[in-house]
């Protein structure tokens, strides 16, 4: 067992963490307020190889392990949340979807630019009915020969209206259940295919959540994923490794509570003595920290597992359930430590808690994680 990163993991995380200080921490209150969608540092990001961290290079991609992917995520979201979530679908909801399942002819036209960050990716299976229940998907995809032709809505899609390549997960043939879901890659452009109005969020209000809607879209039967009837266990098999990425964004959100809190104790004075010299305080930051740390160790096992080729489903949803509720504890600690200060904007921390609540929802809730995590105790 070996706890230590190897240099060139280091080297990853000191990237991330120079570039969230000096690129993403001078706007970020600005984005958070007007709803900004920073496309301008995730094209500086994707010059870093960060947005096809784990792409095999010959696809466009940096080679880099699950570990890196897990230290890149927490230092990015540490400072925005909103480009760790662009970042994270692109990574893996999107590129380690296509490279692993999508035919060559998809990888050449789809992955390679996906990879490189010359174009972003969306992934697509909420609906206004589907949401935890994946398996009541309305929107439909009916087989016209080489066609396939799509209907219906989905909601809450990250990247909606900046992305230019859409998975997209539809109904064939009810009667069959999961079984009859197809996963289908969309291009923006596609007549049919609009993009709805943005969500006015509660966090994470630099990144583009959006509704879209499928009016008799003609899909290419060569932009379907897999087989016929895969849909269903690629969103599945896909979502195992975006809960990597949403844990360790959750953890960063957590880091940067407490990186934030340890720099305001030791400056803010009350009874004649830094803050931190309370024992209050103390344990408030001792609580917080080893919280973090725990997360971390479930965050890097769940990648490790990963970069072993070995089931990870379990290790997945463990480390996304605790380090979302990690990030919940230390964010709304953080701000009880800065007091009235971390109620306004300029002390960052009331944003840390705003964005770490949709951690305990997207790409699973909590109580999901919980069903994933039981199964599998059941099943062994």
């Amino acid at each position: 067992m070996d706890f230590q990163l190897t240099e060139e993991q280091k080297a990853v995380q000191q990237a991330a963490r120079d570039f969230a200080q000096t690129e993403l921490l001078p706007g970020v209150i600005e984005r958070d307020e007007h709803q900004k969608f920073p496309a301008e540092q995730i094209k500086k990001l994707a010059e870093l190889g960060f947005m096809g961290m784990m792409v095999d290079p010959k696809y466009g991609g940096s080679g880099m392990d699950a570990i890196s992917y897990v230290l890149a995520m927490e230092e990015i979201s540490k400072i925005d949340a909103s480009v760790s979530v662009c970042m994270s679908v692109n990574n893996s909801l999107v590129c380690w979807g296509l490279e692993k399942f999508g035919t060559e002819a998809q990888k050449q036209k789809y992955l390679v630019p996906l990879a490189k960050g010359e174009i972003i990716g969306a992934f697509c299976l909420s609906e206004p009915e589907a949401g935890s229940d994946a398996t009541s998907q309305r929107t439909t995809a009916e087989d016209k020969g080489d066609y396939y032709l799509l209907n219906g809505t989905k909601n809450w899609i990250t990247n909606g209206s900046s992305a230019s390549v859409y998975l997209v997960i539809a109904q064939t043939d009810r009667e069959k259940g999961h079984k009859g879901i197809n996963a289908l890659i969309v291009e923006k452009g596609m007549p049919g295919f609009e993009v709805g109005k943005k969500e006015n969020k509660l966090g994470i209000r630099g990144s583009d959540t959006h509704s879209l809607m499928f009016n008799n879209v003609k899909v290419p039967k060569e932009n379907r994923i897999g087989e016929n009837g895969f849909g269903f266990n690629f969103a599945m098999k896909t979502l195992n490794g975006g809960r990597i990425g949403i844990a360790s964004q959750a953890l960063g959100i957590a880091s940067g509570a407490l990186e934030f809190s340890l720099k305001y104790s030791q400056e803010r004075k009350s009874f004649g003595k830094e803050i931190f010299q309370h024992q209050a305080i103390q344990f408030k930051l001792a609580e917080m920290a080893t919280k973090i740390d725990a997360a971390r160790l479930l965050c890097f096992k769940a990648a490790y597992l990963k970069d072993q080729g070995q089931d990870y489903t379990k290790a997945a949803a463990m480390a996304k359930l605790y380090a979302s509720e990690v990030a919940m504890y230390t964010t709304v600690e953080a701000v009880q430590i800065h007091g009235g200060y971390g109620f306004v904007k300029e002390f960052h921390v009331e944003r840390l808690m705003r964005d770490a609540k949709i951690t305990q929802i997207y790409e699973g809730t909590s109580e999901i994680q919980k069903i994933v995590i039981s199964r599998d105790l059941l099943k062994n």
